[in-house]
Order: C-alpha cells, then sequence, then structure tokens
C-alpha cells in the first residue's frame, strides 16, 4: 500500500533511508487540531485588556507560563485538589521513614520504602519522574535500595493502550498504522515518561524505532509546572538567603520539557547534534525519519545496545565502560564549550553501548545552548583554578552572572581562596564536580550568589555523567580526563580569551613557566583531534605579531642569556685545552657556567623536544620549512638585531671589567665562575651603568 505521511510523497521520492527534513520543518511548528477543546471563560489579565483564556493546545509546542498561569488562575479546585495529593504522597511516605528512624527499623524497611517512593514518582507523572531520573544517576547522595528502584524509572513505567498510540500515529501521518509501517510490534517495548517506543519495519526494509506520546501529557505538565513555579515564587520572596533565581531555573526547566513534548522538534535537534559530534570517534547518533515523524510522532533508526550501567553484560561482550564514559566525557567538552549545543538528559537510559563498541547517544529531547561568552568564561574559570588566582576567579563569576557587575569582591577573594585550597588538594584533577558544588554551597548562602538558569542545566548534565562514570568505576576523575582537551583548546585556540589565558597559565612575574608548557603539551597530545603543526603555526603567528611582543622580549632575554653562557663556556674550555696543550696554567678553571635554574629550563626544553617529537602528526621538516617565511617578517629581523646589539653589549662590558677594571672584579663570582686574582678592595673611580652588568634570571 502507498505510504502517507504527513505530506504525500510523489512516486520518485525514495523512502529507503534517512530522507533529509523538509524544509519546512526547520522553521515552523506543524500545527495540529487539537483533538478536543476546553471550555473557558474570558478573564482579566493584570497589566493588559481582557482577552479570552487561552487553551491547552495553545501553550501545547511552546512553554509559555503567563498562558499557563492564566489558564489555571481561575482553577482552584484543580489545582489544590494536584497540591494536595502531591503533600499527602510525600508527606505520608516521609511520615513512615521517620516512623522507621525512631523504631530502629530503618534497615529492615529500607527497600520498602524505596519501592514506594518510587511509585509516588511515577503515580505523579512526568515532571516528577524526571527528578527522580536525576536523582538515580548520583549513588553519592542515594542510597543503594533507592538508587536500585530509582533507576527503574529509565525505562519501565506503565505502558498506555496501543489503541491511542495508533490514534496518534493515524493523527500525525495520515493514515493508519499497518499501511505506514511493514511490522509494528504488538506491545510497547520500553515505556518513558513521555511517551512508549514500539519496534517497527518500513516498508522499504528498515528497522526503525517509533516513539509515541502520552496521551494528556500536555495538561498534567502544566498543571505540575504551575504548581512548582508558584512554590518557586513563595520561597524566593519569603526565603531571601536564597539568592539564586528559582522562576527563572524553573521556567528553563519547563521550556526544555515542552521542548521534549515536540518530537519534531526532537528529530532536529538530534540531526544537529548528529551532525556536530557525530564524527568523534566510537560516538553513534541514530538518524532521524523525516516522513514518518510529526509532532507527537518519532521515527527514527533502530539501534541495539546496553545500558552503561549494566556493566557485568557490557563486559561479556567484551566491551571496555570505562573507555566508553572517557569517550562520553571528551563528548561532553565538545558539547559543552566548542560548539555549545549539550544534552540535558544524559541519565543511563539515554546512553548505550553498542555490539561494535561505540557510545550511543539517544533521546534529544531536552537540549540547551552555551553562548560563546559563557564558553570561553569557563576555559578562563579553568585557568584562574589552575593559578589559584581567585581575585580572578571571582571577576569569572561575574562574567558568568554567578555575581552582579556592582558586587563588592573584596571578602568573596579569601572565602573563594578558602573554599577552593581545601577542595584543590595536590591537583585540579583530582576534583569532581560534587566536591566542587558542595565546597560551593555553603559559600553561595553566606554572599550574594545567585546560580544562573543556564548553569543549572549544564550542572544536571556534568553531574549526571559523573554519576553514570562513578557507577562504572568509583575512581574515575572527569577533570583528569578534561584537562588534555582544555589544554589542547588554550594552545589551539586563536579566541582573545584564551590567549590571555594561555599567558597568565605560561607567565609568572615576567617569568616563564617551562613546566607548565611541558605540561600543557604532554596533556594536549593525548587529544584526538590535536593537531600540532596547526599549534606550531599559530605560535609562530601569535609570536610575530603585535599582540606577542611580551613574549619577543623574553625571548630575547633568554637568547641572550643563554648564548652569552655557551660562548663563555666555550672560551673558558678552549683556553683549559690550550694551557694544557702548551703546559702553562690557564688563566681561569674551565667551571659549569650553567646555574642550577638553567640546568632544570634545558632540561623543560628537553623534554617539550620530546613531547613534540612524540606527539602524532609532528613533522620537522614543516618546521624548517617555514623558516624563510618567518625571516621575511620585520619582528624577527628586529628581535635578531636586538639579540646582536644586547651580545654585543655584554661583550663590551665585560672587556672593560677585565681589562680595565681588573682590581674591580677579582676573586667574586660571575656568571661563569671566579676570578682567579685576589679580592681587592673596590675603587669607586670609574662605574658604568648597573644595566651593563647586569645578566637576566
Amino acid at each position: 500500500m502507498t505510504v502517507k505521511p504527513i505530506s504525500p510523497p510523489s512516486p520518485e521520492v525514495n523512502l529507503d533511508s534517512r530522507t533529509p527534513m523538509p524544509a519546512e520543518l526547520k522553521t515552523e511548528t506543524i500545527a495540529v487540531p487539537p483533538p478536543e477543546t476546553v471550555e473557558t471563560d474570558a478573564i482579566a489579565v493584570e497589566g493588559s485588556v481582557e482577552e479570552a483564556e487561552p487553551e491547552i493546545d495553545d501553550f501545547a509546542i511552546r512553554y509559555d507560563p503567563i498562558a499557563i498561569a492564566n489558564h489555571y488562575r481561575s482553577r482552584f479546585l484543580e489545582v489544590w485538589g494536584r497540591l494536595l495529593t502531591i503533600i499527602w504522597k510525600f508527606g505520608f511516605w516521609y511520615f513512615k521513614v521517620w516512623s522507621d528512624r525512631k523504631l530502629g527499623q530503618s534497615d529492615r524497611n529500607e527497600r520498602k520504602r524505596a519501592v514506594r517512593l518510587r511509585d509516588i514518582l511515577t503515580e505523579l507523572g512526568p515532571a516528577f519522574i524526571k527528578v527522580g531520573q536525576a536523582l538515580s544517576t548520583r549513588p553519592d547522595l542515594v542510597p543503594p535500595l533507592y538508587l536500585e528502584e530509582l533507576t527503574t524509572l529509565q525505562d519501565q513505567l506503565p505502558p498506555f493502550p496501543n489503541e491511542v498510540a495508533y490514534q496518534f500515529i493515524e493523527e500525525e501521518l495520515g493514515d493508519r498504522p499497518e499501511n505506514i509501517y511493514a511490522e509494528l510490534s504488538p506491545d510497547p517495548l520500553a515505556a518513558a515518561s513521555l511517551g512508549q517506543v514500539y519496534k517497527g519495519k518500513l516498508k522499504t526494509g528498515e528497522t526503525v524505532a517509533v516513539k509515541v506520546q502520552r496521551p494528556g501529557l500536555s495538561e498534567s505538565i502544566a498543571l505540575d509546572i504551575y504548581i512548582l513555579r508558584k512554590l518557586a515564587i513563595w520561597v524566593q520572596n519569603n526565603f531571601k538567603f536564597i539568592r539564586s533565581d528559582l522562576v527563572a531555573i524553573m521556567d528553563e526547566f519547563g521550556s526544555r520539557i515542552y521542548e521534549e513534548m515536540d518530537y519534531s522538534h526532537e528529530g532536529r535537534n538530534a540531526e544537529r547534534f548528529r551532525e556536530l559530534y557525530g564524527h568523534i570517534k566510537d560516538i553513534y547518533v541514530p538518524g532521524i525519519y523525516w516522513d514518518y515523524t510529526g509532532r507527537r510522532v518519532l521515527t527514527m533508526e533502530w539501534v541495539t545496545g546496553t545500558k552503561l550501567t549494566n556493566l557485568e553484560e557490557i563486559a561479556a561482550k567484551g566491551i571496555d565502560a570505562r573507555y566508553l564514559i572517557e569517550v562520553g566525557v571528551q563528548c561532553s567538552l565538545r558539547q559543552l564549550l566548542e560548539h555549545g549545543f549539550f544534552h540535558a538528559d544524559p541519565h543511563p537510559g539515554n546512553l548505550l553501548a553498542s555490539p561494535d563498541g561505540k557510545l550511543v547517544y539517544l533521546d534529544f529531547g531536552m537540549m540547551s545552548e552555551v553562548k560563546p561568552y559563557q564558553r570561553y568564561g569557563l576555559l578562563e574559570a579553568v585557568v584562574h583554578l589552575v593559578n589559584r588566582d581567585f581575585e580572578g576567579l571571582a571577576h569569572d563569576y561575574v562574567k558568568l552572572e554567578f555575581l552582579s557587575p556592582d558586587t563588592d569582591l573584596t571578602p568573596i577573594i579569601p572565602a573563594l581562596a578558602s573554599v577552593f585550597n581545601d577542595a584543590l588538594g595536590a591537583s585540579v584533577a583530582e576534583l569532581n564536580f560534587k566536591s566542587i558544588t558542595d565546597q560551593l554551597s555553603a559559600l553561595m548562602y553566606e554572599y550574594p550568589f545567585r546560580v544562573p538558569a543556564y548553569y543549572a542545566l549544564i550542572i544536571r548534565s556534568l553531574v549526571t555523567l559523573e554519576g553514570i562514570a562513578i557507577n562504572v568505576d568509583p575512581n574515575f576523575k572527569v577533570l583528569s580526563k578534561a584537562y588534555p582537551y582544555v589544554a589542547k583548546r588554550l594552545l589551539s585556540d586563536p579566541a582573545p580569551q584564551l590567549r590571555t589565558s594561555l599567558r597568565l597559565l605560561l607567565f609568572k612575574e615576567g617569568t616563564f613557566r617551562w613546566n607548565r608548557l611541558e605540561n600543557l603539551l604532554k596533556n594536549a597530545k593525548n587529544s584526538d583531534d590535536y593537531d600540532i603543526n596547526q599549534v606550531l603555526d599559530q605560535t609562530l603567528d601569535f609570536i610575530f605579531s603585535e599582540r606577542g611582543e611580551f613574549i619577543r622580549e623574553y625571548l630575547a632575554r633568554e637568547l641572550v642569556n643563554n648564548i652569552d653562557l655557551a660562548s663563555q663556556n666555550a672560551i673558558a674550555k678552549a683556553q683549559q685545552k690550550v694551557a694544557e696543550w702548551m703546559g702553562v696554567k690557564a688563566p681561569r678553571p674551565a667551571v659549569e657556567t650553567m646555574s642550577e635554574g638553567d640546568r632544570q629550563r634545558m632540561e623543560h626544553i628537553r623534554r617539550i623536544l620530546a613531547i613534540l617529537q612524540e606527539t602524532k602528526g609532528f613533522d620537522p621538516i614543516l618546521l624548517v620549512q617555514r623558516v624563510p617565511n618567518l625571516l621575511a617578517k620585520p619582528e624577527v629581523r628586529d628581535l635578531s638585531q636586538q639579540v646582536a646589539g644586547d651580545l654585543a653589549g655584554r661583550a663590551v662590558a665585560r672587556l672593560i671589567r677585565e681589562v680595565l677594571l681588573p682590581e674591580e672584579t677579582a676573586g667574586k663570582p660571575t656568571r661563569n665562575g671566579y676570578s682567579s686574582r685576589p679580592e681587592l678592595k673596590p675603587s669607586p673611580r670609574l662605574s658604568l651603568p648597573a644595566a651593563a652588568f647586569r645578566v637576566e634570571e
């Protein structure tokens, strides 16, 4: 029979693969006639003229808190009935837990209480299920028995009748399921918080997953969000010590849930996610079949896989779960810090290990974005944390909108130092996100911090991923796996913000920290898409540009110091050899000319050269080929003239010291060793500027 998707295809259209997304779906939302209407009356809205109250379906696709508030403002019985249901269920459950503690029966009844909590969340619907899903990935917050029960919220919810699902398919795709799909499983294989999934096969032979939305979803979500938002307003108005914008966080959460309810929006998210991150090694994103997708029905490629929490089954298939977690960390870093488009709901049900050892992402309904200035702000905060520059970190909090621009940072800087010095310990890599949030919680209550809405979803995403990682390996440190990517970005990103951060990281009070550069290069070479030749190109371009003047000045000093030392040492050794050959006493002994600092610096340089040679893609021939172009730059000519001039100046100063002022330098230490002449009382008769004798350390 003829397939009848949303827009009936012509006979020439090929439906045997993931077809391109229709242009109309990219720019506007599909309007589906509501199956039923709700009787409403005109109401007066504060600050506006009287208008007809919006229907539920008017805001079923787009989250509109004003429309939702207007809809429920006059429905006291419905709102209070729901609120009392919530209070009764949780209140009675908490009373039982409290009684168990008082009677000493907590251990015996713990599983029973955990099962009841899971049932309460399930009974209360999708909004509360989302809360349970977030908790199910935190073994450091939730006791093991509760964790076990909450994990079943991911994919073991009661299904709704097939007849309702088939009706939605017909309304969205324009025909009965049997006329659209060659096969469809008789029962759903999984029932999630917002819908249920069937396994099917297209008439062209592809195996697909067909997700159908739950009935009455927009009504139940709207009511719960209305209650939770009203509660957030009340808490914010009555508890002044809570400075976070709870209403904005609730609105952000509501927006994401409403986007998740629009399956055509989810399809667009999936394709964008696939385009941005599908090329990363061992990441897989299923394709979308647009001719079989609508607002309440989503048809996507079927993927066989195992949840990352099922460690025994993963191990039995010979898959390294820890490696997949590392892949997930690298993908998350690119989501948050590179493109800014990130998966805000990576719970265990949405991350699978495929049979061929790839990490599969599912469920793209809840996504969010990080703006460019926020991405760079997060990277700058990491650098300030590494440097223990807590004044810079305080300013980062202003840029990231945790603190208002007029906040007095004077008392906050030492407080940050106290918090992070305790948390950092020996290494930033040993930190986990839980320790950071725990350390900051008390600080944010004491000082005027507020949690931005965008940051709440970032933390939710990161702590969820970290929770899965801890379940796989209790010793897994997310930041230790993240640092290679951060190092790569610092070395290769030409953005002015990160160039400044790199300078702060490598220079301290005019001294170059070779150990930091060595550490950055060592970590960056472990990043899969690290291009050392690109880094060298960018480094050379930056050094010999107007912005790199401070580095050229440092290079000039280092070149002068090291060439001068090497030449003095060569002369001393030559004099010693000639004296030995002629059988006379050398005018001065050939001693080691390098200080301990020089030796350490040379050792760092040797190790850096070794790291470069070990780095994938490094080709010294390419570096040599860049020399002619560099020599043509006026900055290179200026640098060489500066070095030659400084060396000549030192040679003249040394000649004056040794020939014209022998009594002034007799017996005094120099970078070259000690003069063989006895120490004499210094004479004030003739002096040269101190700068002529100074040797930079």
